[in-house]
């Protein structure tokens, strides 16, 4: 696959700002591992089917789930909307929902009140 996502040294500086302190043990490479999430989302695939260039897919998911728990890619996302200086509300998602093709014929459809039925008894 040659079509990896790697960010680059501007986006990285840009970012760094909001990157939590490291206490102890130092982190593994932060673009490598930021590439490989973002990689992961923009494609929708499962974490164990991350390439082997961003490293191990546990590593991904820990710092995803850390970092979101603490609410750092919110306030990255925040800040860097805010450097933009755009003043209209900036909408991010990365969901993509398919629906069963029979999905839309599951339930009854009626138009109008439902009916009472009597019972004679």
């Amino acid at each position: 696959m040659s079509d990896f996502f790697w960010l680059s040294d501007a986006q990285m500086a840009r970012m760094e700002p909001y990157f939590p302190k490291s206490h102890g043990k130092p982190r593994v490479d932060d673009r490598r591992v930021l590439s490989g999430i973002i990689f992961i989302n923009r494609n929708g695939l499962r974490w164990r089917d991350a390439p082997a260039a961003y490293g191990p897919y546990k590593t991904l998911y820990n710092r995803w789930k850390r970092w979101s728990d603490k609410g750092i890619f919110a306030k990255m996302m925040a800040g860097l909307v805010a450097e933009h200086g755009e003043k209209k509300t900036v909408m991010i998602d990365a969901t993509y929902l398919k629906a069963h093709r029979t999905a839309s014929s599951l339930g009854v459809k009626t138009y109008g009140p439902p009916r009472l039925q009597a019972t004679i008894g």
